[in-house]
Formats: C-alpha cells, structure tokens, sequence
C-alpha cells in the first residue's frame, strides 16, 4: 500500500476550499434567473423580524443614494436602482470583475402582512429598511 503524501493532501483540501468559496461568492451576487424589465442583477438581501419590526438589509456596494427607489406595496417592497461601472484607467489590465453592475431590481414580499416603513438608509454600502409590523 503506497503512502499518502500529506504535502500533496493540503494542498488537494486547499484547491478544493477555493473551488468552494468560488461558488458561493457567484452566488452572493448573481444574476436574476427569470426576466424582470431590464435589470440585469438582483442584490442580496438579510431580513429580521423582531417583535415590533422587520428589518430588511440589501447589499448595494458601489451604489449612489440617488440611484435608489423603494416602493412599498400592500404585502412586498421593490428595490430598485442602477450601479455605475467604476472607471478603469485606460491601458489597465482587468483581471477580474465580480462586483455587478447596470441595472438591479429585488421584490421581497411579505404574505399577510401589512408592512409601515419606519427608517430608510444608505450607509456602507447597505440599505438598512425599517418596517413596523401593522395588525
């Protein structure tokens, strides 16, 4: 029986993390799977419910304040905006472009509920959504 080499192990293991970390980092931020207008990324978003309150959080990095609309319906809230491509120096060499931009959209509904925005804010590169819960 031949001996495994623990050198030639580690580094299997390590290709095999990176591989993984991979993947999920193009899950954080990918694409819309089905047609919504012309957006072309959805945003990934946290979303906690304390007793009172829904707080919803999207990871909007890179975008503009004013490039931002929120709208809240009956039983959802649409986020809406653009992100502008960063301006690459001319003659530089692009390795790689993960972080997306153009156009998002992200529709979060809540079934049965009737939903108060409370506090908005752009900050970090998050827009943290305050909802008050109604009865």
């Amino acid at each position: 029986m031949a001996a495994i080499d623990p050198k030639a192990l580690m580094w299997t293991r390590a290709c095999e993390l990176i591989d993984r970390a991979e993947r999920l980092h193009r899950q954080f931020f990918r694409p819309t799977a089905e047609s919504i207008g012309d957006a072309i990324w959805e945003p990934p978003v946290d979303i906690v419910e304390t007793e009172s309150d829904i707080l919803v959080t999207v990871a909007l990095p890179g975008v503009d304040e004013n490039a931002v609309e929120v709208s809240v319906g009956a039983d959802s809230v649409l986020v809406v905006g653009l992100r502008r491509p960063s301006a690459i120096p001319r003659g530089s060499l692009v390795h790689r472009l993960e972080i997306p931009y153009g156009r998002f959209e992200r529709q979060i509904s809540f079934t049965g509920r009737r939903l108060q925005l409370s506090e908005s804010e752009l900050a970090f590169g998050c827009l943290s959504l305050r909802f008050n819960k109604q009865p």
